[in-house]
């Protein structure tokens, strides 16, 4: 039975709901409540994120509808180690994408689950770096050589890139503030 403490996660504020299939696994596995709304606050940044983007660079391609699936799940496999929700620890990706891959999630979604924490990879798709980035500047942290990387897939000239990424980020960023209060007035247990 889910928690109402992570129905409220999942439901209040203003931020956007996550997609209904990410939602539903978070109450079927009775997710913590603050696994809820952190993966609420990662999954509005990357909305906005993939909306300032395909605005600013229409010729972009990426998958929006995966990277916001990947951004709402990317942290699932706390569910089975609630310790990293609060510390750190890198045993929530691999068990995450296992974790999805076991309830029927494509492989092409669940992978975020395993990668969004290791975005030097070379194989690292900018779908991947996407997520990863979402999941930095939600709290308004800036890595330089994450962002170095998406800045490549922009495009153009790198210092217009990088002046086109710098203002999206500069706008996320400025929101959280809202997020960390957000997250933080969800207990890790139910």
């Amino acid at each position: 039975m889910t928690s109402s403490a992570l129905d409220r996660a999942l439901t209040d504020s203003p931020l956007r709901p996550l997609p209904a299939t990410a939602a539903e696994l978070l109450r079927a596995l009775d997710a913590p409540p603050r696994l809820g709304a952190h993966l609420r606050a990662v999954h509005d940044v990357a909305w906005s994120l993939t909306d300032a983007l395909g605005r600013r660079r229409p010729e972009l391609r990426f998958d929006t509808a995966a990277v916001l699936f990947g951004a709402a799940t990317h942290d699932i496999g706390k569910v089975l180690h609630v310790a990293e929700l609060s510390g750190p620890g890198h045993r929530h990706e691999e068990a995450g994408r296992d974790l999805l891959l076991r309830y029927g999630v494509p492989a092409h979604l669940a992978r975020f689950a395993g990668s969004h924490g290791s975005w030097t990879a070379p194989e690292a798709t900018l779908d991947d770096l996407l997520v990863s980035l979402a999941d930095k500047v939600w709290k308004a942290a800036r890595i330089p050589e994450l962002e170095e990387r998406v800045g490549l897939h922009l495009g153009g000239a790198p210092w217009e890139a990088f002046l086109v990424l710098d203002d999206v980020l500069q706008e996320l960023a400025a929101g959280a503030d809202e997020r960390l209060a957000f997250q933080a007035a969800h207990p890790v247990a139910a």
